[in-house]
């Protein structure tokens, strides 16, 4: 797969990102949407909006694609991303789950 592939859900939480869009990002995710981050778990679109305020954009994070692989099951995408910003900075893969178009799971791992 390619970026171009990339479904419009994830690369909405890319350039949301980017931009510091914190609206659009949670508006990407599903509204019982779940989100695990080497553990630490989210739930809900509050939950996401708590995680972005702590670990995403509230800590300028920025996202570059680095590869995207279909997951195991229909709707599900391994999304390699390079962080950087003034939280976590590496390389390392998400594992996103859509329904509807929408981001119902994302596990950091």
């Amino acid at each position: 797969m390619t970026s171009s592939d990339l479904p419009a859900a994830i690369q909405t939480f890319v350039d949301a990102t980017n931009r510091a869009d914190s609206e659009a990002f949670v508006a990407a995710f599903t509204d019982d949407a779940y989100l695990n981050d080497w553990g630490r778990e989210f739930h809900g679109r509050d939950g996401v909006r708590s995680w972005d305020r702590t670990d995403n954009i509230g800590v300028q994070s920025h996202f570059e694609l680095v590869e995207v692989q279909p997951g195991t099951d229909a709707d599900s995408y391994i999304v390699t991303l390079k962080v950087s910003g003034n939280g976590f900075n590496g390389t390392g893969p998400m594992t996103f789950h859509l329904r509807d178009g929408l981001i119902a799971s994302l596990r950091i791992s």
